[in-house]
């Protein structure tokens, strides 16, 4: 069996089995949109940008992200929404000018509060591990779950609601 093949077969695995986590999840990470408690979070225009398992980590990742962020900044239980529409990864290999040799992670969308809708960018970086090419899958939700927190953090100190 070659190299190619190996590599497909635990691909396709890894997808079967996230796919079969997330349906599987209460509330269903497949949803397009997910509230929790006064937390709302929308990934449909991120599932049309990039898709699952992305947006299924996103949905699955941010209301506990938000819950978490907002009792650290003192608005435990407010409601807010956050719309995500981008996740974009930077090279896994590294070295894509950011410091120590990193590559950018960004996640793009708004927080809506009293239904305004404040743009809010989160910028974090990946510092690649000799073991990631191997789970390259795990590495990649491993950068989606701290986007989603550097998210949910500045939506929290940004949060004006009532």
């Amino acid at each position: 069996m070659s190299a190619l093949e190996v590599m497909r077969r635990a691909s396709l695995g890894v997808a079967g089995a996230v796919a079969l986590a997330c349906a599987s999840a209460p509330g269903g990470a497949f949803a397009l949109t997910r509230a929790v408690g006064g937390i709302h979070v929308d990934v449909a225009p991120l599932r049309d940008n990039a898709g699952d398992p992305t947006a299924a980590w996103v949905a699955q990742a941010m209301p506990g992200a938000l819950a978490r962020a907002l009792a650290e900044a003192g608005r435990p239980g407010a409601p807010v929404s956050v719309r995500i529409d981008y996740v974009i990864l930077g090279p896994n290999t590294g070295n894509a000018g950011g410091p120590a040799g990193s590559s950018p992670d960004q996640m793009v969308g708004a927080v809506i509060v009293g239904g305004v809708a404040r743009p809010l960018r989160a910028l974090t970086w990946y510092y690649p591990a000799a073991s990631d090419p191997a789970t390259i899958e795990q590495s990649n939700y491993d950068r989606v779950f701290q986007l989603s927190r550097a998210f949910a953090s500045w939506a929290a100190r940004g949060y004006s609601g009532t």
